[in-house]
């Protein structure tokens, strides 16, 4: 709920933390393709990739703080819209084939969608925030309510000899 609420009231900043976050990320599992690397010697060309790929995208993103923090969610989205764009053919297509019309409405939004993402990624990012902002704290409000409703009731405890009323 807090990571939601976060993105909700200060998108920027928390974009800018959870980027920076990806990057420690991306170093540690590039050390840890090396050391993989070094007690088990199969695969080890992908081996070596990763952990290069890993380490160069680390020290990328945390030498380039507020570059990456715009960059990286902007690749994030313009993936999004190009899956959007083949998805939404691929509806048409199979509603053409007569198998559903209702995939053909949905392919045209996909399609929509996947341009609006393209022509304004920055939107997108902003757009994409806001949305894991608020699937975060619906996610942790419904994730609180049931850690406190699922736990058990408890019964007194009655002294020997007692009898429950």
């Amino acid at each position: 709920m807090i990571m939601g609420l976060l993105l909700l009231f200060s998108p920027g900043m928390t974009l800018l933390v959870l980027v920076q976050l990806l990057g420690v990320y991306w170093m540690v599992t590039g050390v840890l393709a090396f050391v993989n690397l070094c007690m088990d010697r199969r695969l080890w060309g992908w081996k070596l990739i990763t952990g290069i790929a890993g380490i160069a995208a680390g020290l990328v993103i945390l030498r380039n703080p507020l570059w990456s923090a715009i960059f990286v969610p902007k690749v994030l989205v313009i993936f999004l819209a190009i899956d959007a764009l083949i998805l939404g053919v691929a509806q048409i297509i199979h509603a053409a084939n007569g198998k559903d019309s209702s995939l053909g409405i949905l392919g045209i939004l996909n399609i929509n969608f996947g341009i609006i993402l393209l022509l304004s990624p920055l939107f997108g990012v902003f757009a994409l925030s806001m949305l894991v902002g608020i699937i975060a704290v619906i996610g942790g409000g419904i994730a609180s309510f049931r850690a406190f409703g699922s736990r058990p009731q408890r019964t007194p405890v009655q002294p020997p000899g007692a009898h429950p009323m």
